[in-house]
This record gives C-alpha cells, sequence and structure tokens, in this order.
C-alpha cells in the first residue's frame, strides 16, 4: 500500500506560491488581452464591409478549431522563424492564449450583440442616433447583461487553460509542482495538491456565475 506523506510538501509552499502568483496573473493577463481580440473580432465579423468580415471569420475559426496545445508550440517555436523575432515563452504564451480565448470572446459578444432585437436600432435611428451611438447607448448595454455568464464562463477555462503553459517551461503553478514531484519523488502528493487548488479556485467562482446565471435569469 502507498504510503500519503503531503507532510513533504510544506518545504515546497514558497514554489507552489510562487507558480499559483503566476498562474493568477498571467490568467488576467490573458482575459483581458483575450476580451480586446474577442471585441475586434466580434464587431468584425458584423461589420459591413465583406472583407472586414472574412478577415475576422478566418481568426475566429482559425483559433476555435485548432487545439490550443498545438498552438502554443506553434507560437513558439514557428512564428519566431517566419516572423524573424525573438519570442519568450511568456510572450509566446501570452499570445496564443489570448488570441485562442479572443475567438471564443468574439463568438460570445457577436452573440449577445445579435440576440437584442433590431427594433432597439431601429428606435436609436429615430431618435437621430448614428448606428455608433445607438450600439454604445441602446444594444450594448442590453447585450453586456446577457454575455455575462457566457463571459465568466469562458474566463474559468482560461484559467484552466494557463495549465498548458508548463510545456513552454513558464514558471506557472503546473510547472512548480513538476519541479516539486521530481525533487521529492512524490509526484502523487504533488499533483493532488496541485488539483486541490485549482478545485478551491474554480468551485466558488463556478457557484458565483451561477447565482449570477440566476438573477439575470430573474431580472429578465
Amino acid at each position: 500500500m502507498y504510503q500519503w506523506d503531503f507532510g513533504i510538501l510544506w518545504s515546497y509552499r514558497w514554489l507552489f506560491l510562487n507558480g499559483l502568483g503566476v498562474t493568477v496573473g498571467f490568467t488576467v493577463v490573458i482575459v483581458v488581452c483575450g476580451l480586446l481580440f474577442g471585441l475586434l473580432g466580434a464587431f468584425g465579423s458584423l461589420s459591413r464591409f465583406a472583407g472586414v468580415r472574412l478577415v475576422a471569420l478566418a481568426f475566429i475559426e482559425a483559433f476555435r478549431c485548432t487545439p490550443i496545445l498545438v498552438q502554443l508550440i506553434w507560437f513558439y517555436y514557428a512564428l519566431p522563424i517566419l516572423a524573424g523575432v525573438e519570442m519568450t515563452p511568456i510572450t509566446a504564451s501570452a499570445l496564443a492564449l489570448s488570441l485562442y480565448g479572443g475567438s471564443f470572446y468574439s463568438e460570445i459578444i457577436r452573440g449577445g450583440i445579435v440576440s437584442i432585437d433590431s427594433g432597439q436600432s431601429e428606435a436609436g435611428a429615430a431618435l437621430g442616433m448614428t448606428p455608433g451611438q445607438t450600439m454604445r447607448r441602446i444594444v450594448l448595454p442590453q447585450a453586456i447583461k446577457r454575455m455575462i455568464p457566457a463571459l465568466m464562463n469562458q474566463s474559468i477555462i482560461q484559467f484552466k487553460n494557463t495549465s498548458l503553459v508548463s510545456v513552454l517551461a513558464v514558471p506557472d503553478l503546473v510547472y512548480q509542482s513538476q519541479v516539486a514531484a521530481h525533487d521529492s519523488y512524490r509526484p502523487l502528493e504533488t499533483y493532488t495538491a496541485v488539483a486541490v487548488a485549482y478545485a478551491a479556485i474554480l468551485i466558488p467562482l463556478t457557484i458565483i456565475v451561477r447565482r449570477g446565471e440566476k438573477r439575470l435569469a430573474v431580472s429578465e
């Protein structure tokens, strides 16, 4: 029988905390950047210009339809060769995950916008508003309310996706746990602790999102 010993992990506590800090900070960066890419993709896909719509669609489908792990490896090993620039593991990971998340955020934002009745836009036009003003003052305030649960869920997925950056030696929680596991020869305890850490963060967030969904459903 295997003898569990979680006490040995105490000596690696700062390693885990540093990794957790990198993971949380990295998540904030890729969520913010992903939302920016998502806005561009959503408005591009709704553009009246066919060329802009085609570019937006190509971006969305290219990143949604390829595995994120493949994208991470491609951005780190292939893109620097093609672009002729050096790229650190953190930069490559941030760019790949931001664009990947942005492709999903794009569809969430686009779906939220098109879910608003066209009569709202017609009402804005009747009041003398430009299309941009109608979007900012009438459509988006209503659409954002509907987008929030889906955006939160995608952000939670982004948090979990950060575990993949360890393949590029980004010192996140998973990478630091690998270091601890190799040093302590206690992989079961190490990876169990990591799983508990992720669950301790994600379960409360998931509960908050579900409660938010219920409140929004009631308010509508």
